[in-house]
């Protein structure tokens, strides 16, 4: 019997260069799966395209996006509402930088702007030992590289979750809720050229935060394990066309 599509909710879309040169954000999610383009089955939340129920799909990734969760977008609040009963049935749930936070809200969590502002660029994030026993993330390095771009943060986890990763700048870069929910901070979509992008995109809002573009650019580099989280997760939604 053929296997559900992984589900990827798209939540907006990335510079106009970028998916010019790359793609948008549901492609990058895709590539970091290791699946084909008929493996996956994106959903876009703010054309208020229908959202899935659970069992329909072998699992769920919530894509990143340029709105903040705290403007309370009549699109975002649905899949908020969505994701709690989809967390509930144990569908395996991966939730990046938006995603991330939304899951978070979602769940009973405090989200808001950083009160340490912006965070871009590659940046050393930390594993919790929690982490050393995390489906997901065991396995990974204790400390490795991975890409950043984000404004707001998970203020406060939710109830119950279990914290996996922090850097000196984000305290909650990794969280899971129950066995199979996760929210990551960082973005393990982006390449090197994606970070990069970001970084030349944003350039005058870095600047006006005292901050040298070209220096962040200098410190962009491979992020291999942070890499790692999207196949991972692709195969905890146990595929049999997954890509080892």
């Amino acid at each position: 019997m053929k296997q559900p599509k992984i589900l990827i909710v798209k939540t907006g879309d990335t510079f106009t260069d970028l998916i010019g040169s790359y793609g948008d954000f549901e492609d990058w999610i895709r590539q970091g799966l290791g699946v084909d383009e008929e493996q996956v089955w994106v959903v876009n939340a703010p054309a208020f395209e229908p959202l899935p129920e659970p069992g329909t799909f072998s699992g769920v990734v919530i894509a990143g996006s340029h709105a903040m969760v705290t403007q309370n977008l009549d699109w975002s609040l649905a899949v908020e509402s969505w994701l709690a009963p989809v967390v509930t049935a144990g569908v395996p749930v991966l939730g990046i930088c938006y995603g991330h936070q939304l899951l978070a809200k979602a769940l009973g969590g405090k989200v808001d702007f950083h009160p340490g502002g912006l965070e871009i660029g590659t940046t050393p994030v930390t594993l919790t030992t929690d982490a050393l026993s995390d489906p997901l993330l065991q396995g990974l390095p204790p400390v490795f590289n991975a890409h950043t771009c984000h404004s707001q943060t998970v203020l406060t986890l939710p109830p119950g979750a279990v914290h996996l990763a922090e850097n000196t700048h984000e305290p909650h870069h990794a969280f899971r809720l129950g066995h199979a929910a996760w929210g990551v901070q960082f973005h393990p979509e982006y390449t090197h050229d994606i970070m990069a992008g970001y970084i030349h995109n944003m350039s005058p809002v870095i600047q006006a935060l005292g901050k040298d573009p070209a220096l962040v650019q200098k410190q962009v580099t491979e992020t291999q394990a942070a890499g790692q989280v999207l196949a991972r997760f692709a195969a905890l939604c146990d595929h049999d066309f997954v890509v080892h």
